[in-house]
């Protein structure tokens, strides 16, 4: 069941971006997936930690004033290893929108670690990097 549940909650971890269909992303859902105290890291382009509250805020700007429309990012191949209480994803992805009307592609990969609280399965960290 460990499995089920990490698949569902990486999916709803990319759907909070998907602003596709003039439908507001929902980014501050983040906060019921991470735990409050996660940590993120950004290897490229410029090397960044953020605590969720400063990864959030500027992502809800950008998919709610316009820049960014029609945006969803999605994984394209996971692997993911359980240990107990604790597991790790290992996730290529892809993304797509438009940036001020243009339009914007890429991918990368990202490392997702999770842990099972009482309330069950939560992001405690995630990392990744874009493909130049």
């Amino acid at each position: 069941m460990s499995k089920a549940e990490i698949d569902a909650l990486t999916a709803e971890f990319f759907g909070a971006f998907d602003n596709r269909g003039g439908k507001p992303a929902d980014v501050s859902r983040l906060r019921r997936l991470l735990l409050p105290e996660a940590v993120i890291v950004i290897t490229r382009p410029e090397f960044t930690v953020s605590t969720l509250d400063e990864f959030i805020e500027p992502r809800e700007r950008l998919l709610a004033d316009g820049r960014l429309t029609e945006f969803s990012e999605w994984e394209t191949s996971e692997r993911t290893e359980i240990a107990g209480d604790l597991a790790c994803r290992v996730a290529e992805y892809r993304k797509s929108g438009l940036m001020n009307g243009e339009p914007y592609e890429g991918g990368g990969v990202k490392t997702l670690q999770y842990v099972r609280t009482p309330g069950g399965w939560r992001i405690s960290s995630f990392a990744w990097y874009d493909h130049p």
